[in-house]
């Protein structure tokens, strides 16, 4: 998958499925619905029109289900008709498992996407989820050749017209916003360090033509970031914090994506246990998600400032480490007693947050992190948990969640009963709650705003994707 290619095309063209194999894939009831003529051309000789009908007739998806049509060229796969109202209409979550076990082999294939209209964008990103790009096999290597899959929509429904190239290159951007943040998040830190990370910040830049701010190393200590400092100093490659900042003529407000880039996290002297270790090189899936969606919605002219500020750290151990009981002061001026290294993400986020209000303006401020392992007890492995300040924006986001395919579900907010879990005797507060039983993800967040400030009179939205990294939330923030 690593060396696959995804192009969005009006038509796939007519082929024979013997030069391009190909994977139909939609609800079954839509395909039900699709004339015979949409999709003959990809299928004969070698499937007709009566052979995709007693497949179609045989699929009963239970949730999904799949059938040959032509040895392994030509297979058609149906995903849920009806889902519950907490899950995405696309059922993009069914889409990226059919087409990684159903999707002929081969160096150019096609999908065939059967769906409504408002379902394109989560099936579009569904389907590039399932072709990652970071691979270290070796095998890979040999192979190293590229492969093309091409990807068709066949719309249903009223409004049932081609797409037209805007909207091709909209999925085109999308696409590749999801896969960078995925081949991020699936490097591991020998090869993806803050000095690599900043790298790909730079990259990104100057595909923009964004020259992109960087503060690090001693200059964090020096200008009073000591959450990011304070986590990343024991490490080999230092913390920084950098901003990619795109402000267009006209703008009417300043919105901030502030992503938790800690490229991997050991716990620090809280060290993290032999299990609960490994799959740490995703800590910096917030970082790698806002990158993804920042370059793609810029590419496609957005209109009103933006800013990503990324907080890259590694949290590592060493004789320069921060101990358990030090008090560090952070970008807001407040003090925080450590009394766990492993709670972390918080230090690095509310820096950002505050750089965001304090240095840029922003009166819309949106934080992604992976924060809290509570989060999947709390929201699950497939919704990102989100708790804001505001109860719109909540109920934005929770929309967006379900047509963007990235889904997301409201934590409590309530900070007169849950940030007395942080008092300290010797420091405005401690980094890790009192009780663990009480709200820990919505605390975690709080920690974060509290920074700002309880009363801070803009929108402040926290999006903790701890569980859902794995499948990266980029897609959410497009939306």
């Amino acid at each position: 998958m690593a060396n696959v290619v995804l192009e969005f095309k009006a038509s796939a063209g007519d082929s024979d499925p013997q030069t391009r194999p190909i994977l139909v894939i939609g609800q079954h009831a839509n395909l039900q619905h699709v004339d015979w003529g949409q999709i003959k051309g990809k299928l004969q000789p070698v499937v007709s029109k009566e052979i995709w009908q007693a497949a179609l007739n045989t699929l009963s998806p239970k949730p999904t289900d799949s059938c040959p049509l032509y040895l392994n060229y030509a297979a058609v796969a149906a995903i849920p008709s009806r889902v519950s109202r907490h899950n995405s209409p696309s059922s993009a979550h069914f889409i990226s498992r059919l087409v990684r076990s159903c999707l002929p082999g081969g160096n150019n294939r096609c999908i065939v996407m059967v769906c409504e209209r408002s379902d394109v964008f989560a099936s579009a990103c569904a389907i590039s989820r399932a072709f990652p790009i970071f691979s270290r096999r070796s095998a890979s290597s040999r192979r190293a050749e590229k492969k093309h899959v091409i990807v068709q929509f066949v719309i249903v429904g009223q409004d049932n017209n081609r797409m037209d190239d805007a909207e091709l290159q909209c999925l085109s951007n999308a696409a590749d916003g999801v896969r960078l943040a995925a081949r991020i998040v699936d490097t591991p830190c020998n090869e993806m360090n803050t000095d690599h990370f900043l790298d790909e910040i730079k990259a990104v830049g100057s595909d923009l033509g964004i020259t992109p701010v960087i503060i690090r190393g001693e200059e964090l200590k020096e200008k009073g970031f000591g959450g990011i400092y304070g986590v990343g100093k024991a490490a080999e490659n230092p913390p920084a914090l950098a901003v990619l900042s795109h402000t267009p003529e006209g703008a009417t407000q300043t919105i901030a994506w502030v992503g938790k880039g800690i490229v991997y996290d050991t716990g620090g002297l809280s060290i993290k246990g032999k299990t609960t270790m490994p799959g740490m090189k995703r800590d910096c899936g917030g970082a790698a998600a806002i990158l993804g969606a920042f370059q793609a919605t810029i590419k496609q002219g957005f209109k009103d400032n933006l800013h990503a500020v990324f907080c890259l750290a590694e949290n590592a151990v060493g004789p320069t480490a921060t101990r358990p009981d030090d008090i560090h002061t952070l970008y807001s001026g407040k003090t925080v007693e450590i009394n766990n290294t492993d709670a972390e993400g918080r230090l690095v986020l509310a820096d950002g947050v505050v750089y965001a209000s304090k240095d840029l303006s922003a009166d819309i401020i949106l934080d992604m992190a992976t924060l809290t392992g509570a989060q999947g007890i709390s929201t699950g492995k497939h919704h990102a948990a989100v708790m804001t300040n505001s109860e719109q924006w909540e109920t934005a986001c929770v929309r967006a969640g379900r047509s963007s395919g990235d889904l997301a579900h409201p934590l409590v907010y309530c900070p007169e009963l849950h940030f007395t879990e942080f008092a300290s005797a010797l420091a405005d507060m401690k980094n890790s709650v009192a009780d663990r039983e009480n709200a820990q993800s919505s605390c975690a967040g709080l920690f974060i705003v509290s920074h700002l400030g309880f009363d801070w009179p803009g929108v402040w939205v926290h999006i903790d994707i701890a569980s859902p990294v794995h499948a990266v939330s980029t897609k959410c923030l497009l939306h």
